[in-house]
């Protein structure tokens, strides 16, 4: 959506800014978009320098590498700066190793950590989905450094206990496995795909089986894989139905892991009232995640023995108040017969001319506050400020 009002002529945007511009919508260059985000952050800096009244402070360019280093890797998933993330991920492995902690350690607490500051700033809208994807590559290349590691741990624990650390498939080193699908008559992915991406990067094994996926072939994927939780995307409407579809035969067939509903079309209050009734339980929920950024914190507090009974009964009090609110507003509503609408409907005259208006122009009307109370739905005032009640 463009305000006109803001729009600027051709000649009135820099050169270099529509040089970096063209070179991203005509994909001109391989690191357009890089350039586009780094012209973003600039502007962006000018534009708070300018609030201050012009005075641009003079920070040492490098500043944030004088950070401890749990904060130097949030600065780095944060910014998207693959640049130092080996070596500072090899500085956090190191502490925690002195601590007594885990390779696996580094990554579900200060990379989960920075992720979740990620997913913050992009739920409040303060990063894009470019920086966030620059943001999941960061950490699939601070993975991918400790991989060895947990291998290497790994092997050693199979081989204390006596087993061929060789032989056959060991999804051991995963912290948990997930399979994500959209659902029959979709074709939408990006989302599916990105969640996909920062799932991997957090050292889960995903399996995407892609797009317009039955039923069938979701739960059988997810049977053959002996995953720890299944994903739904949709971005069509009708995908709704089919996400309420699956729920329905993950009941029938008995299923025990946690449902999570994502996509454009769906919301909380449709995740609620809808799917959650068919499938959900304590030991296996139904959630409805906002966005891709936040599939890691969802997952992890999931599969989680501490944090999960907590967490599921959190969401489910949410649910249930969601459902309260959702069929209270059902009982204000009083329907007609047919027959009674019928009879109530006017019989325009198309040959008749509207009149003249009274009056031209705004026209102040004064009414008592009282008087205008109950005539305002306060829905639309509960939902921004997420508040529970009528």
């Amino acid at each position: 959506i463009v305000n006109a009002a803001e729009m600027l002529a051709r000649h009135e945007v820099p050169k270099q800014l529509q040089e970096v511009c063209e070179d991203a919508v005509l994909n001109r260059r391989d690191d357009a978009t890089d350039r586009l985000l780094a012209a973003t952050e600039a502007e962006k800096e000018a534009a708070e320098a300018r609030k201050r009244g012009g005075v641009v402070a003079v920070v040492k360019k490098a500043s944030w590498r004088d950070l401890p280093v749990a904060e130097r890797l949030t600065h780095a998933l944060v910014k998207g700066i693959s640049e130092h993330v080996e070596p500072d991920t090899e500085e956090m492995r190191l502490e925690i190793k002195a601590a007594g902690g885990t390779p696996l350690a580094v990554i579900e607490g200060p990379l989960m950590s920075g992720m979740n500051v990620v997913g913050d700033l992009f739920g409040a809208g303060k990063m894009f989905l470019p920086q966030v994807i620059k943001s999941a590559r960061v950490m699939k290349k601070a993975v991918a450094h400790l991989l060895p590691f947990m291998e290497a741990e790994k092997r050693a624990k199979l081989e204390a206990m006596g087993l061929d650390p060789d032989q056959g498939d060991d999804d051991s080193q995963y912290a948990g496995k997930f399979l994500i699908a959209t659902v029959k008559g979709d074709v939408h992915d990006i989302g599916k795909n990105i969640v996909a991406v920062v799932l991997g990067c957090n050292n889960y094994k995903v399996y995407d089986i892609g797009v317009m996926c039955t039923c069938e072939q979701i739960l059988d994927a997810a049977i053959e894989h002996k995953v720890d939780a299944i994903g739904l995307s949709g971005l069509i409407t009708p995908s709704l139905d089919e996400m309420v579809d699956v729920a329905k035969e993950m009941s029938k067939r008995g299923f025990k892991v946690p449902l999570l509903i994502g996509g454009a079309t769906t919301s909380k209050m449709h995740t609620a009232v809808k799917v959650a009734p068919q499938y959900a339980s304590d030991e296996h929920p139904v959630i409805h995640v906002l966005d891709a950024s936040r599939a890691v914190t969802v997952v992890s507090s999931l599969l989680s023995e501490d944090s999960k009974p907590d967490y599921v009964a959190d969401i489910s009090d949410e649910y249930a108040e969601l459902r309260d609110e959702y069929y209270a507003s059902l009982e204000d509503r009083k329907y007609l017969t047919l027959a009674q609408a019928v009879a109530k409907r006017r019989d325009v005259d198309a040959t008749r001319i509207a009149p003249a208006p009274a009056s031209l122009g705004a026209k102040v009307v004064v009414e008592a506050l009282e008087d205008v109370v109950p005539f305002i739905d306060w829905n639309p005032f509960f939902q921004t400020w997420e508040l529970r009640g009528r």
